[in-house]
């Protein structure tokens, strides 16, 4: 049965009557004509009529350092390659520094490091032109104080831009005053034109972390801290810290790129020498075509 089925639609098909017309000067059809399917050419268009892409010039170029503490980024001089004649340009900042401790008597609470800010603009360019390219590297120390330090800017120079950068993220925080409320500030708002760029946006800074405080214990044992420092705009990575008990609990080195350091943290009086991590270092994309 449902070879029989096929076989009756092919034949149908075989037989069908295709219209084609003329548009007239107002757009409308003047003249009609009546074709088969015995005049449509076999093999017309083959295979190798679509081997070579539409645009060969089109291409993707990455920049940037050392997925480790303390990388110095990546600059570069970039030349428009033959052929292209637009680049769309994006770019991310690093993340600022997390937080170390500022205070050997009491316990703190922390607002984690926010990743770094996206930009992104589209110029149509000449093959030949140059540009300067700079992936941004981060701060060369890791952060001891209670108020870390920010993420640098990547940025690129050259014809048809101005200005264009991606900022830096915000550095974490630690605070002993406990009347202090919990909150985030959001770093997102920015208008077309902003940074030099077609779009641009920042990250939500996070809130303070909640504790378990002892109060029996007055204000050296606050137990089970947690917090988290947000990645990049638009990348979507985070890290996040916690901390039950601990004497001193240091950020770690690395973290993805774009992201916020981690924080020093303690749930105890007399750790003073934890440090913050360094933020992740800063990206930049190049779409030629």
């Amino acid at each position: 049965m449902l070879w029989t089925r096929w076989s009756r639609r092919r034949r149908t098909c075989q037989n069908r009557i295709h219209l084609i017309g003329e548009l007239g000067e107002n757009g409308f059809l003047r003249k009609l004509q009546k074709i088969s399917a015995d005049g449509i050419v076999d093999s017309a268009v083959n295979a190798a009529d679509f081997s070579t892409a539409l645009n060969g010039t089109y291409g993707v170029k990455w920049y940037y350092g050392t997925p480790a503490a303390m990388t110095s980024g990546c600059c570069c001089l970039w030349t428009v390659p033959t052929g292209v004649k637009k680049l769309q340009i994006q770019a991310w900042g690093s993340g600022g520094n997390g937080n170390g401790f500022c205070s050997c008597n009491r316990c703190h609470h922390y607002r984690g490091a926010s990743g770094g800010f996206y930009n992104v603009k589209t110029i149509d360019v000449q093959e030949g032109w140059q540009y300067t390219v700079c992936a941004a590297g981060v701060y060369r120390c890791c952060s001891r104080e209670c108020t870390g330090c920010e993420g640098c800017s990547s940025y690129v120079n050259g014809c048809n831009l101005s200005n264009f950068c991606a900022h830096g993220g915000e550095h974490g925080f630690a605070n002993t005053d406990w009347t202090t409320l919990c909150h985030s500030e959001n770093y997102c708002c920015y208008g077309p034109g902003d940074l030099g760029g077609d779009f641009a946006t920042g990250t939500q800074d996070t809130g303070w972390s909640g504790t378990e405080f002892v109060y029996d214990r007055g204000f050296c044992h606050c137990w089970n801290q947690s917090l988290f420092a947000s990645g990049a705009a638009l990348i979507g990575t985070q890290a996040q810290m916690s901390s039950r008990h601990c004497w001193i609990r240091c950020g770690c080195w690395s973290v993805p790129y774009g992201n916020g350091g981690q924080s020093a943290m303690t749930n105890y009086c007399g750790g003073c020498c934890g440090q913050g991590g360094t933020g992740g270092g800063g990206l930049v994309k190049i779409t030629y075509f």
